[in-house]
């Protein structure tokens, strides 16, 4: 069984930083490219991150470009997204997905796993 867990989430200041992680079980990282999304309250789900297999190919929304980084650790079946400068507008429910594709994609309907979610509500 396939599953994906966020974490690190939380309550940030504006202006301050999060890393959120994402692990995965029932499969192996290596071969499956890995999309990070968020979903405002009454927003639909959009996609803020991917980053390929091999972590050679990444791409950004422009919304958090220049403020975040994703990167992965296959050995450890764990991606990660640092987002920088936080505003509270990057408050939402961030979720991670994965395809067995190498290849880096922004497009929701390409992803058949998905985690839980993890809040991140960004508020001074």
């Amino acid at each position: 069984q396939v599953q994906l867990v966020e974490s690190g989430g939380g309550l940030v200041q504006p202006g301050g930083s999060l890393r959120l992680s994402c692990v995965a079980s029932g499969i192996s990282l290596d071969s499956y490219s890995i999309g990070w999304f968020r979903q405002a309250p009454g927003k639909e789900r959009e996609a803020v991150s991917c980053i390929s297999s091999g972590g050679y190919g990444t791409d950004f929304a422009g919304s958090v470009l220049g403020r975040a980084t994703v990167s992965r650790d296959n050995s450890k079946n764990t991606v990660y997204l640092q987002l920088n400068r936080v505003k509270p507008e990057d408050t939402a429910i961030y979720y991670c997905a994965t395809r067995q594709d190498p290849l880096c994609t922004s497009r929701i309907r390409d992803f058949y796993y998905w985690g839980q979610g993890t809040q991140v509500t960004v508020s001074s």
